[in-house]
C-alpha cells in the first residue's frame, strides 16, 4: 500500500508538467494555423455577439477548414476563453481578417477592439442639404434621418429652433460601422460650437458684429468667396469696410443661396435684383443665416480681419481676386477680368494654390 500510495502521488506531481506543456503546444496549433481566407476580408460583431457565435459563423464559412479540424479550433477557442474575459467585452463593429491571418491574430485584434474606422468628410463651403446628401450615400452610417426635416434634426440634436446652415465643422469624422449619421452631425455641431466660442472670444475690438452668430455668418460668406488662405483676411476686411459704411455687401453667394435649386450655374440680372432674406444686392447687412459651412480658418479670418481700406473686389479668373479701394479701380478691374474674360478663366483656385 505505501508502495502505491507513493506511486500515486509521484504520478500526481509529474503528469502535470507533462500534460500541461503537451495541452499548451496543442493549443498553439490550432490557434496560430494559419485561416483558411482566400482574400482579405471582414468580419462583422454585432451588438449581442458571442465568442462562441463569431468562431461558429468561421466554422461555416469555411475559415477553420474541415469539419474535424473546425471542431478543434473551436474547442481550441474555448480553452482559450477560459483564460480571458473576451466573451464578455466583445466591441461592435468590423474586424479585418486579411489573407494568411492565423486564428490568434484575429483574437488578438478581437480583444484590443481594433474596429476598422471608416471617414466622412465634411467639406468646407458646403450647404446643409448637400451634407445631408453626402451623408445618405455613405454606405458605413445607420441612416436615421431620411424622413426628418431640418427643424426635426436640430431639435434631435437640442438646438431647436436654429438653423442649421453654417453650424457643422467641416472635418474627416471617424467613425465605425452602426454610428448614425445623427452621431455625426452631433460631434460636428459640437466641434463648430467650440470653434466659434473660442474664436469669439479672441475677436478684434471693434467689429460691426453684435454677436458670435453674425461672425458664423460673415464667416460662411467669405468660406464661400475664396478658397485662397492668403485672402480670406482680406476678404473679410472688406466686407467689415462695408459694412461700417453701411454699404451692401453685395455678394454673388448670398444670390446663389437665395435662389436655392433655381440656380443653374449662372447669375442674371434678375436675380440680382430678386428680393430674397439672403439676397445682399438687395438687403443691407447681414442675411438672417448662413450660406454654407465655413472651416475654422474662416471663422478666424472673419473675427481678425485684414486692416484695408479696400472695398470692392473681383475674381480675376485664376482663382484670386483683385482689390480696389474706388469705385473707378473697381469697374476698371470688372472690365479686365469679368468683361473680357481669360479663356481659362476660373472661380476657384486650382488645387495646388488652395
Amino acid at each position: 500500500m505505501k508502495v502505491r500510495t507513493r506511486g500515486l502521488l509521484v504520478a500526481l506531481v509529474v503528469l502535470p508538467w507533462l500534460i500541461l506543456p503537451a495541452a499548451g503546444y496543442w493549443l498553439l496549433s490550432h490557434l496560430e494555423r494559419p485561416l483558411e481566407v482566400e482574400e482579405d476580408t471582414v468580419l462583422e460583431v454585432n451588438p449581442g455577439a458571442s465568442l462562441s457565435g463569431l468562431v461558429h459563423r468561421m466554422a461555416r464559412q469555411g475559415w477553420l477548414g474541415a469539419e474535424h479540424e473546425a471542431q478543434r479550433r473551436r474547442l481550441a477557442v474555448r480553452l482559450h476563453a477560459l483564460t480571458s474575459d473576451l466573451d464578455r467585452r466583445l466591441q461592435v463593429g468590423e474586424y479585418r481578417v486579411n489573407r494568411g491571418d492565423s486564428l490568434a491574430t484575429v483574437l488578438e485584434r478581437l480583444e484590443r477592439g481594433e474596429v476598422i474606422q471608416h471617414a466622412f468628410t465634411l467639406v468646407e463651403g458646403w450647404h446643409f442639404r448637400q451634407l445631408r446628401a453626402f451623408m445618405r450615400r455613405h454606405p458605413a452610417l445607420r441612416q436615421t434621418l431620411d424622413d426628418a426635416s431640418e427643424e426635426e434634426i436640430m431639435e434631435k440634436l437640442g438646438r431647436p429652433g436654429r438653423h442649421p446652415e453654417g453650424w457643422f465643422a467641416p472635418d474627416t469624422y471617424f467613425f465605425t460601422r452602426g454610428e448614425s449619421d445623427l452621431d455625426i452631425l452631433r460631434r460636428a455641431l459640437a466641434r463648430q460650437e467650440a470653434i466659434l466660442e473660442r474664436a469669439w472670444q479672441q475677436r478684434a475690438p471693434d467689429l460691426p458684429l453684435d454677436s458670435a452668430y453674425e461672425a458664423l455668418i460673415l464667416a460662411s460668406i467669405v468660406e464661400r468667396e475664396t478658397g485662397v488662405a492668403g485672402e480670406r483676411r482680406k476678404i473679410a476686411g472688406v466686407f467689415v469696410n462695408r459694412l461700417n459704411r453701411n454699404m451692401r455687401l453685395q455678394t454673388d453667394p448670398t444670390v446663389i443661396y437665395g435662389m436655392g435649386e433655381d440656380y443653374d450655374g449662372r447669375i442674371r440680372t434678375r436675380d440680382l435684383r430678386r428680393h430674397t432674406p439672403w439676397n445682399t444686392y438687395v438687403i443691407r447687412g447681414l442675411p438672417p443665416t448662413p450660406i454654407a459651412m465655413p472651416g475654422s480658418a474662416a471663422i478666424e479670418a472673419t473675427v481678425d480681419p485684414e486692416s484695408t481700406d479696400a472695398l470692392f473686389f473681383v475674381a480675376r479668373g485664376d482663382g484670386t481676386h483683385h482689390f480696389s479701394e474706388t469705385l473707378q479701380e473697381h469697374e476698371d478691374a470688372v472690365q479686365r477680368y469679368q468683361i473680357n474674360r481669360r479663356q481659362d478663366y476660373r472661380s476657384t483656385p486650382p488645387p495646388e494654390a488652395k
